[in-house]
Formats: structure tokens, C-alpha cells, sequence
């Protein structure tokens, strides 16, 4: 694994309008990747992963276990996992800096009958309250109540038990927590309105390779058949679209030619339409996707929705690119309410963007600017690096500690596709 930098004091220097041409290789998914991590705590024999991104968050969720009991052996994208959980308190030091670090609840309460986590952090991109994991415990048998900013759940003599969990709205991260939770409960479980998104479908197919019995994956209805324990079992973290998405942004931008490799294109189905639709030259083979542009973007208007539509962790990105188009974009975000946090820096670029509620409307200028810019979450910051890229001048980027979170080897996969970037303090 490879040192991170000074959370503090780093920043991305990039000088734009280079074309961005050739091929990268896209990382495990990082949003697939916690929760199967967190599996570690229910599959008590050797657990093996494989394409496990080197990421600040994977690194916590790793010292989140290790402090739980679980032995972790990580060398390449590959780490072994072996034991089971010797607490069920989860530490607040790593809680609070990783909103996923919620995910334990779930496989402590099935493995040690009883669980306290803290509330947990990450993101500034709006509530995302937890009440829907806690409806989730509570109808699998757990009783729940919160205690000085920890969530403590325990289990009576009968343990976990199956039930009908219907969601109000779409979650992924309370679909993954009932899947880990129900797998190991008595009798049958019934997820209604559930998520549909990729990384649920990998997290299903590991768990049923490990002797779960889930059915309806991939839909919105899922039927999860309680079972006595999980297997030993090696599983390959799948591609990561977001990653793959925002490479494909990156070479319309700069009117590059970019093929992005290890990627399954149909996890992008929505994107890519829209993509094109902004006149980029898309094509697609079974584990690749090559995007061109040779021209400055057409408008498309979007509206983010829960998967299959457009994902609202690529809205950042392709506002970025609407930021140049030849014509007014609108878009809207309807999952996170607080999504727009990096409208003003992008506009320190020279872009035009007015914002109403959760509506954003982008009148595209022929080019951005180089300016000092503050990157405020995760893919605000991937959409200021990609301004930068297609932007006049030098940009330096502040806050770039939120890119550890979610790319591996940023800077290197740019600067191997033709980008002048560097990072230093």
C-alpha cells in the first residue's frame, strides 16, 4: 500500500488544454468494496478479496476491523481476512471519519448478538439520516436505542429474525445492511423497494458464493432465505463505474481519446446514453469503453435517480463538462440535498451556474479559467480536477484529500494519458 499525503497541507497543481489520450485501467469500486469488507465480521473462515482499491476509506473500514479482531493480511489489492469480531464496540476515532463504517452494525449484531457504533461521519453532501438502518434492525429482531452518540442494538434469546422490510425510499446503504443482517436470520427475509445499484449486486453474488441463499438480484424486490453460516470464499470487487465515468468526462472535456479498461459498460447504461447524447463518440466491447470528443459538448439536461438512471455520484462530473457546452444544461439532483457544493468554486473558473433548490442551471462558456479553487466532498473534487484539465492556466486545488476517498492512483492515471499534474504542498 502506498503513504497518503498531508491531509492538511496538500494540493493538485494542473495546467489545462492538454488532450487526454490513451488507455487506463479502472480500480475495484470503492462503494462495493466497504461492504464487502464489512462481511468479514459474519464469514467467521478464510475470506478472501481481490481488486480491493488502495483508498483512505478502504484503509479505515481495514482499521475498523482490525480494532473489532478481525486478522487482515493486505498485499496488492488482495487481502485475507481470518477470525471473528472479539468486541462489539466500534471504535468513534474511525466511526466518525467514514459514514459506511454504519455497515458493521448489522454483521455485529449477527455475529456477537449485540453491537455499539458511533454515529457515523464522512461527506458534508447532506443528512443521510441512518433511521432506515435502524428499521432494518429493528425488523430482524433488534432492539435499538441511542446512548451518547453511539447506536446500541441487542438481540433476545430468539436472535435475528426474518421479516418484511419495506423501504419508504431507495437506499443503498440500508439495502446492504438488511442483505448482511437477514443472511444469517431465522426464516425468510423480504426487502421490498431495494436498491438495484451494482455494488448490491456483488455483494449478493459474494454472499450467495459463500452459502447465502438470496434471490432477486439486481431487482427491487429481494427474497433472502436465512442460513446457519457463510463458507470460505474468494471474490473479485467489481470495477468501479463512478471512476470509469469520470475518465469518460475527462476525454470529452479535453476532446481526448481515452479507452478505459476492467470496466463492465453496462453498469453505465444511463450515462453512457446521456454521454453521447452530448455528442461524444461512445463505444463499448464487454469490459471496456472508448470515449472521443472532437468538439465542444452539446447540451443534454439530466435528472439523478437511484439506479439504473443517472448516478447522482457522477452529476459533479458531468456538470463540469455542461460547463463548456454550446447552450444551457439543467440539472437535477433529487438523492442528496446538499449536492451542489461545488457550483461556486467551479464558478471561480468562469462558469455560469444558478442553483434553485435542487435545481442547477448551467449556460455553457467556450472555456474555463485556471483558478484557486476548495474542493468540498469527494466528487466536488473530481469535478474541479476535471474543470482544470479543459481550464486555461494553472489551477491549484485545495482539499484534495477527499480524492483519496474515492480514486486510486489519481494523479498517476492522468499524467499517463497526457495531463500536467502534479501534487505538493
Amino acid at each position: 500500500m502506498r503513504d497518503f499525503p498531508n491531509y492538511n497541507s496538500e494540493k493538485i497543481f494542473i495546467t489545462g488544454e492538454n488532450k487526454l489520450n490513451g488507455k487506463v485501467k479502472i480500480s475495484g469500486a470503492k462503494n462495493a468494496a466497504l461492504p464487502l469488507m464489512a462481511l468479514s465480521l459474519i464469514i467467521n473462515k478464510d475470506f478472501t478479496l481481490f481488486n480491493v482499491p488502495d483508498l483512505a476509506d478502504t484503509r479505515l473500514m481495514s482499521s475498523l476491523l482490525i480494532n473489532l479482531g478481525i486478522n487482515i493480511d493486505w498485499k496488492n489489492g488482495k487481502i485475507d481476512f481470518n477470525g471473528a469480531p472479539k468486541k462489539e464496540e466500534a471504535s468513534y476515532d474511525l466511526v466518525r471519519k467514514m459514514r459506511a463504517s454504519i455497515l458493521v452494525l448489522g454483521p455485529l449484531l449477527a455475529s456477537r448478538g449485540s453491537a455499539k457504533v458511533p454515529l457515523p461521519g464522512g461527506c458534508a453532501i447532506g443528512s443521510r439520516p441512518i433511521d432506515l438502518h435502524v428499521m432494518v434492525m429493528e425488523t430482524l429482531g433488534a432492539k435499538i436505542y441511542f446512548d451518547s452518540g453511539f447506536i446500541i442494538g441487542s438481540l433476545d434469546t430468539d436472535g435475528l429474525r426474518g421479516g418484511v422490510i419495506n423501504f419508504p425510499k431507495v437506499s443503498v446503504g440500508a439495502t446492504e445492511s438488511a442483505i448482511m443482517t437477514a443472511v444469517l436470520a431465522k426464516g425468510q427475509t423480504k426487502i421490498i423497494n431495494a436498491a438495484q445499484e451494482p455494488e448490491i449486486t456483488d455483494l449478493a453474488n459474494c454472499l450467495n458464493k459463500a452459502g447465502a441463499d438470496i434471490n432477486g438480484i439486481g431487482t427491487n424486490t429481494i427474497i433472502i432465505n436465512g442460513v446457519d453460516h457463510l463458507n470460505k470464499v474468494e471474490y473479485a470487487v467489481v470495477s468501479d463505474r463512478i471512476e470509469a465515468g469520470s475518465f469518460a468526462i475527462a476525454s470529452s472535456l479535453t476532446m481526448g481519446n481515452i479507452e478505459i479498461d476492467n470496466v463492465n459498460p453496462k453498469n453505465l447504461d444511463k450515462f453512457l446514453k446521456v454521454l453521447a447524447s452530448t455528442g461524444s463518440k461512445v463505444e463499448v466491447t464487454e469490459n471496456s469503453i472508448n470515449v472521443s470528443a472532437s468538439a465542444r459538448p452539446k447540451p443534454f439536461n439530466i435528472v439523478t435517480e437511484p439506479h439504473p438512471g443517472f448516478p447522482t455520484d457522477l452529476q459533479a462530473q458531468y456538470m463540469a463538462l455542461m460547463s463548456i457546452a454550446n447552450g444551457e444544461t439543467f440539472i437535477k439532483e433529487t438523492i442528496f440535498e446538499n449536492r451542489f457544493m461545488h457550483v461556486p468554486e467551479l464558478m471561480r473558473m468562469g462558469a455560469k451556474i444558478s442553483v434553485n433548490n435542487e435545481e442547477a442551471v448551467v449556460t455553457g462558456v467556450r472555456k474555463l479559467k485556471g483558478s484557486k479553487v476548495m474542493a468540498s466532498d469527494l466528487r466536488a473534487s473530481m469535478c474541479l480536477i476535471l474543470g482544470a484539465l479543459a481550464a486555461s492556466g494553472t489551477s491549484e486545488i485545495d482539499g484534495v484529500f477527499h480524492l483519496d476517498r474515492g480514486y486510486e492512483n489519481l494523479e498517476d492515471k492522468l499524467s499517463n494519458l497526457g495531463a500536467n499534474i502534479k501534487r505538493s504542498v
